[in-house]
């Protein structure tokens, strides 16, 4: 999966093999790693959006599902 959101490039989802354009940011951090302020990225296209959020929220790992700003 992707981990970064920012670049010229367009955004893509991080879903594995989702080549969309992402529109969606999601935050998220693993605490037995990362400091609490740290946040990494990952980006998602609308159909991937849930699924994504549902696999760091399972962990406890999501912090916040945004819109992608350009």
């Amino acid at each position: 999966m992707n981990d970064c959101a920012s670049g010229d490039a367009a955004a893509i989802c991080s879903a594995r093999d989702c080549r969309a354009p992402a529109v969606w940011l999601l935050a998220w951090n693993n605490p037995k790693i990362h400091t609490p302020e740290r946040r990494k990225q990952w980006t998602a296209c609308p159909e991937h959006r849930d699924t994504l959020a549902a696999f760091l929220r399972a962990r406890g790992f999501l912090r916040e599902v945004t819109a992608l700003e350009e």
